[in-house]
């Protein structure tokens, strides 16, 4: 426990059992230069870091099986050895998109844990994936023991109880899906379409709402009770899943599926502003405030339509931030600063007098939320209209600065990293305005989703 700091929690924490209420639909996370001091390896070297931090983050604990799942964030972060879905998934994504051998093999060593965690469930058999699992042995911060691996003695799938991370997400469960349904595009293994149609039964029972706005909701918490959120990401990482089951597994219900997420997508648009909101607490009422990156971004990779490309420049203009170590409550180090996105229009007006959440730093309000950056990156690089690409490179360039400067000597299982691999989730403490921060750790989920803009892989398009 020495060093330990208490619990860093993100939006992946907040459906577990007793959390998740109040919490107004949780969503995913400009222009210039980032300078720092130092050069930037840049280009492919910049990936095969990228690719080196998720191997180490996977082979973390050798000892405790060969079914693994990848740890999401660096120990400093003090959630141990948690493994989100969510990361996991871009993680395969990310596997399959660097192209070589070994990112296949990880890939589908990943792949065929999610599934082993789907078929050894402790609780339920239903096609369920929790929101996250342990994969390695830890002392909690009251002194209680967690000695298993991802793999319990019992042959049950580790579930991270001690954190409540105990819940089952739309969206992760969604990711996984997309995952899954990669792999068996990929390798024509039927394992992985039949697990990715397991989540798409999943869901479309336990999300499926007549409610005026429509839809798919939340999810259920971990007394397996269901949200009341719908939230605009979730149907939008829908639009894909089901786009893919229904052309992989041959069944038009996919189709009727699909078109009614998209429906609620779109039902989100502001056409005045150009973006789209986050979705409903109550399946009647819009939600108009905060306004967060993913759903504008994810849409636009999701939907393909010039129609609502207007929020790629909505997102880069109004959730632009450039970080430096003068600003107030920065951490990033003298000499060095950052620019890209933050999480949402709330980030920007954080209250920098108070801390995110006990025993944390008092956030940035310009704090870069890297994983949004790459998923801004991205998308221009996507939609390809003028100066799109110019402006990814300088989102990437940033990236691959914070990759090469920040987050040193952190650790994975108590291991060292290789040198400057992973990408930190945030350059400064940021808080999300949805109830919890980002910080400066390396982190699976920004690394994947470098490595997926940097590679120009669009994981959203069915």
């Amino acid at each position: 426990m020495t060093g330990r700091q208490s619990p860093t929690f993100s939006r992946r924490t907040l459906i577990g059992a007793g959390l998740g209420v109040g919490a107004a639909v949780f969503t995913a996370g400009g222009s210039g230069v980032a300078h720092a001091a130092g050069g930037v390896g840049g280009g492919s070297s910049a990936r095969r870091r990228g690719h080196a931090f998720l191997a180490a983050a996977m082979d973390a604990y050798p000892d405790h099986g060969s079914i693994r799942l990848t740890q999401s964030y660096t120990d400093q972060a003090g959630l141990f050895s948690t493994a989100f879905t969510y990361d996991n998934a871009l993680a395969i994504l990310a596997h399959l998109a660097v192209g070589t051998a070994d990112g296949r093999a990880r890939a589908v060593a990943l792949g065929d844990a999610l599934l082993y965690a789907q078929a050894h469930d402790p609780a339920y058999d239903d096609g369920r994936l929790r929101q996250a699992y342990n994969v390695g042995p830890y002392t909690f911060f009251d002194g209680s023991p967690q000695p298993d691996g991802f793999v319990r003695a019992d042959g049950t799938a580790n579930v991270g109880t001690q954190f409540g991370f105990t819940g089952t997400a739309v969206g992760d469960m969604a990711w996984a899906g997309i995952a899954l349904s990669a792999l068996a595009r990929r390798t024509g293994a039927r394992r992985f379409l039949a697990g990715a149609v397991r989540i798409g039964s999943w869901i479309e029972r336990n999300g499926r709402t007549d409610e005026p706005l429509g839809g798919y909701k939340f999810g259920v918490n971990g007394a397996n009770g269901k949200l009341p959120f719908t939230s605009t990401e979730h149907n939008t990482d829908l639009v894909c899943l089901f786009g893919r089951l229904a052309r992989l597994a041959g069944d038009r219900v996919w189709l009727e599926r699909r078109a009614r997420a998209e429906a609620f997508v779109k039902k989100m648009w502001e056409p005045s502003g150009g973006f789209f909101y986050t979705g409903t607490n109550d399946g009647v009422t819009v939600n108009r405030s905060p306004i967060p990156e993913d759903t504008q971004t994810w849409t636009h990779l999701a939907l393909d339509s010039r129609k609502y490309s207007r929020s790629l420049d909505w997102a880069a203009a109004e959730l632009a931030v450039f970080d430096h170590a003068d600003r107030r409550n920065s951490t990033v180090p003298a000499g060095q600063s950052y620019e890209g996105a933050t999480f949402s229009s709330a980030s920007l007006v954080a209250n920098e007098d108070a801390p995110i959440a006990d025993f944390q730093p008092k956030p940035d309000r310009n704090g870069v939320w890297f994983e949004g950056t790459a998923h801004l990156a991205l998308a221009l690089r996507d939609r390809h209209a003028p100066g799109d690409g110019a402006r990814a490179r300088r989102l990437l360039a940033s990236i691959e600065r914070a990759q090469d400067l920040l987050g040193t000597g952190q650790t994975v299982g108590d291991k060292a990293l290789p040198e400057r691999s992973g990408v930190v989730s945030a350059s400064s403490p940021l808080d999300t305005g949805f109830g919890f921060g980002y910080y400066p750790y390396r982190h699976a989920g920004a690394t994947a989703w470098y490595l997926l803009a940097a590679t120009r892989t669009n994981p959203l398009r069915a």
